[in-house]
């Protein structure tokens, strides 16, 4: 069975992928990685540089074994996962990038990333946690499903808070678009108020043939807010027939 292989984004974790697994894991066989020092694996130190997060998760698909595989990425994720096909593009069948974009600094954010790290020094982690979960949905804290989204989020430790912004902050995968030769699915909520239309516009105009599905009424976290049709666009790009 073929693998497919999910990467969660800041603050985020391999429990968030629920509707997905549950949709899915009898086409595929689920991979759904936690980042060091995000989700169970919050323990571990959280590398400062997207390249480092993309090396993490190539060396766990080679311990379980998995050499070929689909591979989505969500937001943070979504760098982290162009960064592999930088660095192993032959490994992967089909992309799928989903409420991210090429560059790291994300021009227009709901709030500039040295601003995220003043506020997470003085907050705090479940503060932190608690205020960003809040902005992947259009209704924020009273979203149904900002709960279970803000109980992961704290489960991240403060390095890989502090980490994790410098490692988008310092990226860019801009010049590598043009040479992702393997069929490619941008996803987007037209509410996403951390990667402007301007980022997943750019994925789509400069990856060779990419597609792109932008779902109306949600916001950043559209595999939870409008899981049904996030999943039914997935399939449709995945599932041969």
């Amino acid at each position: 069975m073929q693998s497919l292989v999910l990467v969660h984004g800041f603050l985020g974790g391999s429990a968030q992928w629920a509707p997905q697994r549950a949709e899915f894991e009898n086409h595929f066989d689920i991979f759904a990685v936690d980042l060091p020092g995000f989700g169970v694996s919050h323990e571990l130190e959280a590398p400062s540089r997207i390249a480092d997060f993309a090396a993490y998760v190539f060396d766990r698909l080679d311990a379980a074994g998995i050499e070929r595989f689909h591979l989505l990425g969500h937001s943070m994720g979504g760098m982290i996962v162009q960064e592999m096909a930088r660095q192993q593009l032959a490994r992967i069948d089909r992309l799928v990038l989903y409420g991210t974009g090429p560059v790291g600094a994300m021009p227009g954010r709901f709030e500039p990333i040295a601003e995220s790290k003043r506020r997470a020094s003085e907050d705090g982690v479940e503060a932190t946690a608690s205020r960003i979960a809040a902005t992947w949905f259009l209704e924020g804290r009273e979203a149904e499903e900002y709960p279970g989204c803000a109980e992961i989020a704290r489960q991240a430790s403060m390095q890989a808070i502090l980490a994790g912004l410098s490692a988008m902050e310092s990226w860019s995968g801009v010049d590598f678009l043009p040479r992702i030769s393997v069929p490619t699915l941008v996803i987007w909520g037209d509410g996403d108020r951390a990667y402007q239309w301007s980022q997943p516009e750019q994925l789509w105009r400069t990856i060779p043939g990419a597609g792109l599905a932008v779902i109306p009424g949600c916001a950043h976290a559209v595999h939870l807010e409008k899981a049904d049709i996030f999943n039914a666009v997935l399939r449709d790009f995945l599932v041969p027939g």
